[in-house]
């Protein structure tokens, strides 16, 4: 297998920006309400921070730092905004937030704009390199990915109810579209693609990263988000009238991202 070379190449600013815009939008879903959606960005951001330390640096040995960085510091910010903003606007298109809109083009943008901003007004102090191979454990990524998406589709099969199926081409739209939004902020604004010779190289770590790296969690947040939200609402508080499993994903289905007329217990 073609070794695939994650690397990351970014002025120190580019960091306290990026903690200051996460404090902006964590204080944007308190005000909107959007308690459960925080509080899975911030399990998911030390669930990255788990994976990325203990298992890509301690177990595989794949993470590199230069020019005297912390590595760990490093991984921690790494994985609590991009673990955070990755799992938040996940957890905003599953539930077909009606805000939806707004808060893809908060991130999309910033993903564009940080780096831009960071090589303006920075370059006073030696730029953080930071790089991982993944040719020892993208297999592993690989399993868990063909065994998530391998029970959607018994469960589909298994389902003589179109309204009980799950929509796996909509959960496949996310975990790629999501993951591509943020590898693409990084090659236009410079992040990825320093380093690498070729554009070759450059988009094969997109395109890899893109089909593989989030998109494997899908079928496990998903199933995280039937459950929880079949006995409680987006604020933390339970249900007046609890679903079954099956009920709630056709719930799920059901409901639309710009219908705003739609009455679901799950989002008030």
């Amino acid at each position: 297998m073609v070794e695939i070379i994650a690397k990351r190449q970014f002025d120190p600013l580019f960091i306290w920006l990026d903690i200051a815009f996460l404090l902006v939008f964590a204080a944007l879903l308190l005000f909107k309400k959007k308690y459960m959606t925080l509080v899975i960005g911030i399990l998911s951001g030390i669930l990255y921070m788990v994976v990325d330390f203990g298992l890509f640096h301690l177990v595989f040995r794949s993470r590199e730092i230069f020019n005297g960085y912390s590595l760990f510091w490093i991984l921690l910010w790494m994985s609590m905004s991009y673990g955070f903003t990755n799992f938040v606007w996940i957890w905003l298109w599953i539930s077909k937030d009606k805000r939806l809109f707004e808060w893809t083009l908060l991130i999309l943008v910033w993903w564009v704009c940080n780096p831009m901003i960071a090589n303006t007004f920075g370059g006073y102090a030696d730029p953080v390199i930071i790089q991982r191979t993944t040719g020892s454990y993208h297999g592993y990524m690989a399993m868990i990915m063909f065994a998530g998406y391998l029970g959607l589709i018994i469960w589909n099969l298994a389902q003589k109810d179109k309204k009980r199926r799950v929509n796996i081409p909509w959960l496949l739209a996310i975990g790629i579209l999501v993951q591509f939004g943020w590898e693409a902020g990084l090659l236009i604004g410079g992040i990825r693609s320093a380093g690498f010779a070729s554009m070759s190289d450059k988009l094969m770590t997109t395109v890899v990263n893109s089909l593989v790296e989030t998109n494997l969690g899908m079928p496990y947040i998903y199933l995280i988000f039937i459950v929880y939200s079949k006995k409680f609402k987006e604020n933390l508080k339970r249900r007046k009238q609890p679903v079954t499993f099956m009920q709630r994903i056709e719930e799920n289905n059901q409901e639309k991202v710009k219908d705003d007329t739609l009455s679901c217990e799950y989002l008030v």
